[in-house]
């Protein structure tokens, strides 16, 4: 309710999609060549023909989504969003045919956490009455809600229902097992994307749980401040005076028929003619009676705390959430160096959900998918089901997503050039931060560059930076770096 009805709730979690995926994680494969004994060329080699196969099958909505609504791309982000809103989100792995177009039979399932409970005949809802706890009769694991457990509290299936909680359906209410893990081959049938913050939690808490009655109440105030000012703009003058304690307080300029019976104004034109009634227009004088008065109302809503105190719960609301109020409301009012520190905050948490959601969704989903293309014989991976570390070695990657904005992306470049040159960090640090690209890949791109402006008769530009230089705010460079 929240996310659709609240703004501030919308821009929490659409922040944090837009951070910490964006238009989706990037697979760049890297492999631990050193365990597997390859050169760095035969490893690159392999690396770009697995990232060409994975793109083959990740790009087409038909060929990685089980019901052919999103690429892995979209899929990512519906798995953020519904993580964040829900507390969790449940990637089911089905196999479909093989299609033309795509020779693999990976699909995602994307279930709502609302759909993952406890089954009836298992002690789950009765009636009126949600019971999350249950029992399986057939092997005695505990099940909490929906998620069944064996004797040592590890996770070893899932309880995934047709239906969700009070929905109506044709069919009758089902529930489906689906085991954690293959006893086969020991990958995920299921995965389970959430944040764990207690010991022994096996349920996800939604992301805006620590501000739900801050956003409710601010919510709340925004729309009584709202209706105020709108009931307040309909009282434009009161007539002062002293009338019978019996008559009407307010008098009516129409009347209107009432009953049938025309007013006593038989023009049609609906107004009376009672000089007890009064009507504004332009340009229109009237003659007031003795002892009455015309006061006008003065609209004084929102209140002149309005603004003040909305700021401060946005702020108290943004450090819940870990989002700074600056980058949660999208306001850069503030110093270079206030929005700045805001924003390197910010990233702080993003960068670490970002890690969550990759070691929950995008590499266990990669790794699934490589075990497949292996199987087939379309990916050349020689011990990979003979041995666990070579399997861990060809199932390296890392996942590219959004990077840092810059606010002054000069004096940022600046830094990272000293940086470089006092060994601080490294080309490909630099690079993956800033860019999110690849650096050898762009020696690669430059060098090809270089050659064809060479031929053209062009040259290449090198920027030096001069530690004697000022700046806008009259640092030298090495001080503002």
């Amino acid at each position: 309710m929240l996310y659709m009805s609240a703004p501030l709730a919308t821009s929490a979690v659409n922040t944090n999609r837009t951070k910490v995926v964006g238009v989706g994680l990037t697979l760049k494969s890297s492999i631990n060549r050193e365990v597997l004994g390859l050169s760095p060329e035969a490893a690159k080699d392999w690396q770009r023909k697995t990232e060409a196969e994975f793109h083959l099958w990740a790009d087409h909505k038909q060929s990685c989504d089980a019901i052919g609504m999103n690429n892995f791309d979209a899929l990512q982000q519906l798995a953020l969003v519904s993580w964040l809103m829900s507390g969790d989100v449940f990637p089911i792995f089905k196999r479909y045919k093989p299609m033309p177009t795509c020779p693999y039979s990976l699909r995602i399932h994307m279930v709502e956490a609302d759909r993952i409970s406890t089954p009836n005949r298992m002690g789950g809802r009765n009636g009126f009455i949600s019971i999350t706890d249950g029992e399986n009769p057939e092997n005695g694991n505990r099940i909490f809600d929906g998620v069944e457990v064996n004797g040592d509290g590890m996770v070893v299936a899932y309880h995934v229902c047709n239906s969700y909680p009070w929905q109506i359906i044709r069919e009758p209410q089902e529930w489906t097992r689906v085991e954690a893990y293959g006893p086969r081959t020991g990958l995920p049938n299921i995965l389970h994307v959430m944040n764990s913050e207690r010991c022994g939690q096996y349920r996800g808490v939604t992301y805006l749980a620590q501000v739900i009655e801050p956003l409710l109440q601010l919510r709340r105030y925004t729309e009584s401040e709202l209706m105020a000012a709108l009931v307040q703009s309909f009282f434009t003058a009161w007539i002062i005076t002293k009338t019978d304690q019996n008559g009407l307080p307010i008098n009516e300029t129409g009347m209107g028929d009432i009953a049938g019976v025309p007013t006593a104004n038989p023009g049609g034109d609906n107004i009376s003619n009672s000089s007890n009634e009064y009507k504004q227009g332009p340009g229109t004088v009237l003659h007031l009676a003795e002892g009455e008065d015309v006061k006008f109302g003065n609209p004084n809503i929102p209140s002149t705390g309005f603004d003040v105190f909305v700021k401060t719960f946005c702020k108290l609301i943004g450090a819940g959430l870990g989002i700074p109020y600056d980058v949660l409301i999208k306001e850069y009012n503030s110093s270079y160096s206030s929005a700045r520190a805001a924003l390197l905050d910010a990233w702080e948490d993003f960068r670490m959900r970002r890690k969550w959601f990759v070691d929950d969704f995008c590499q266990p989903t990669y790794e699934v998918w490589l075990a497949e293309a292996v199987a087939r014989g379309r990916v050349k991976a020689p011990g990979f089901f003979g041995d666990p570390l070579i399997r861990a070695a060809w199932c390296g990657a890392r996942w590219i997503g959004p990077v840092q904005g810059s606010l002054d992306p000069l004096k940022e470049a600046k830094a990272a050039v000293l940086q470089i040159q006092h060994a601080l960090k490294t080309h490909e640090q630099v690079t993956r931060e800033t860019g999110g690209g690849d650096w050898d890949e762009n020696v690669e791109q430059l060098t090809a560059e270089n050659a064809k402006l060479a031929a053209a008769g062009g040259g290449g530009i090198r920027m030096e930076v001069d530690p004697n230089e000022k700046d806008d705010e009259g640092k030298g460079g090495g001080e503002n770096a």
